[in-house]
């Protein structure tokens, strides 16, 4: 591709997303961002640059300026079907504030939503942006035009069904190789969303992490220094997420 084709239409990209599919299927969804104004969350928010979602009702409302709004929504019982959330620079695990900050909001919003009614039949995908380091001894399995996958990052997935390692046994790493087009290719399959065409077309689901023929297994609350409210609570760092 050019440079023109690899930009997109300037100033917003019409690219179609997930949410294209979400909304033709009526499948309600949310992304939880730190606020735009002020430079904070903007380089996160991706739907700061679809037009379809930045000029229409639905930036404000299924886009919100508040990641602390997921813990409300939770408590009111308006948790959407599919749910996007990005943390506050504070909570990032960018390296830098040498704190915990970023497992103790993790922990926080999964014992929110353990602790609801949403377990039963919520899936959580945890994943991270940035790797270990530059030493990866698996070289990555696909190429293409962007130059391949890249380094290998961390992925959580935490559900009532999630594979055990052996019966009774919580804790199974899947040895099949992911992109990120596995989470989407997840919820296109969940939702019967069809497919946008993309790298969720040549992606293989998340889909083994799960086991929908166990017992679901009850939510154990996990430690963490935070509570809810704290989060809830919390000013805006006011600081960009990232910087690259």
């Amino acid at each position: 591709l050019n440079l023109r084709q690899r930009r997109g239409p300037f100033p917003c990209l019409n690219y179609k997303t997930l949410r294209d599919l979400l909304d033709a299927k009526s499948v309600s969804w949310k992304y939880y961002s730190p606020p735009v104004q002020g430079n904070e969350g903007k380089l996160w928010n991706a739907f700061d640059a679809i037009k379809a979602v930045r000029y229409s009702s639905e930036w404000g409302t299924n886009v919100t300026d508040s990641n602390a709004q997921i813990f409300t929504d939770i408590t009111s019982g308006v948790l959407p079907a599919v749910s996007w959330v990005v943390p506050d620079r504070d909570e990032s695990d960018h390296p830098g504030p040498g704190d915990d900050m970023g497992p103790q909001w993790v922990a926080s919003l999964v014992n929110a939503i353990g602790e609801s009614p949403y377990w039963p039949s919520t899936a959580i995908v945890v994943v991270w942006d940035d790797w270990g380091g530059f030493y990866d001894n698996m070289a990555p399995p696909l190429t293409d035009h962007w130059g391949g996958l890249g380094f290998r990052v961390p992925m959580l997935v935490i559900s009532p069904y999630s594979r055990e390692a052996y019966p009774g046994e919580p804790g199974y790493i899947s040895q099949t190789p992911y992109e990120f087009g596995s989470i989407l290719k997840f919820i296109e399959k969940t939702f019967g969303l069809g497919s946008l065409g993309t790298t969720d077309a040549r992606a293989t689901s998340i889909g083994d992490c799960f086991d929908f023929t166990q017992q679901p297994r009850p939510f154990q609350q996990i430690t963490s220094s935070y509570s809810r409210a704290y989060f809830v609570h919390k000013r805006p760092s006011k600081l960009p997420v990232d910087t690259e």
